[in-house]
């Protein structure tokens, strides 16, 4: 298992230094009008993270995107197991929850910000829209799957309805769940920063679109890199517990 590890930590180092040297050599392609340097964008990013601006700015988007998560995980779980257990809702919804999860998301964020104006409401309404819908799916999926004999021995034992989700459903379903909520992670920050870059005064995604708009390069790629970072590290971990989940199951 050590030597898995280190062997892991190894081709982690390797990718990362492959896409420095790519980001440097790209750099050296286009020139500093459309990108800065490696070495230029850890300095000024090491600049920015000092700064009480960003500590601002950082706090309103950790704040909408857990509020946004947490909403995803509950509504998506509850949705999900009413879905899965329920035959004739579950076949009726799911078509129509699936339609919805194609349409692009950025075409119904007119509706939200009618619906809860400019702020924190809106960011998290559209975080949620992007999260919850692939927990849902994936809930649904893990309860129907369920091996008819465990089912069967629910049945046998005389459990509840709450009694069957807790300990029969629940553990059964648990690695495709959360598959489902790693799924959503990503999708529910994608929603948050998109409903800042937009329609936000404050937030990491109002500082790449204010830097987009002075033309400030280095402020788009160091918020660019430290989201990149954040996103990266909470998604190769939750890969891990889901490898590990799935092969216990």
């Amino acid at each position: 298992m050590s030597e898995r590890r280190r062997h892991g930590g190894r081709n982690a180092l390797l990718l990362v230094a492959a896409l420095f040297a790519l980001w440097q050599a790209i750099y050296w392609a286009v020139g500093d009008i459309a990108l800065s340097s490696p070495l230029a964008t850890l300095r000024y990013t090491a600049q920015l993270v000092t700064g009480e601006d960003f500590r601002m700015h950082l706090s309103d988007t950790m704040r909408a995107f857990a509020i946004a998560f947490v909403l995803s995980v509950v509504i998506g779980l509850l949705v999900g197991f009413w879905l899965g257990f329920d035959r004739l809702s579950g076949d009726a919804l799911e078509p129509m929850i699936v339609t919805v999860y194609a349409i692009p998301k950025l075409t119904l964020y007119p509706i939200l910000l009618l619906a809860f104006g400019l702020g924190l409401s809106a960011k998290v309404a559209f975080g949620v829209l992007h999260g919850t819908i692939p927990i849902i799916l994936f809930t649904l999926g893990a309860v129907r799957n369920t091996r008819p004999i465990l089912l069967k021995t629910a049945h046998v034992l005389k459990l509840s309805r709450p009694q069957m989700v807790r300990w029969i459903l629940f553990p059964a379903a648990i690695p495709e769940i959360f598959t489902g909520l790693r799924v959503g992670f990503s999708l529910t920050l994608i929603g948050s920063l998109l409903a800042e870059m937009f329609a936000s005064q404050r937030g990491l995604g109002y500082l790449l679109m204010n830097g987009i708009g002075l033309h400030n390069i280095e402020l788009v790629m160091s918020v660019t890199l430290l989201i990149v970072v954040f996103a990266a590290a909470v998604s190769t971990l939750l890969l891990q517990v889901d490898r590990k989940l799935h092969r216990k199951g």
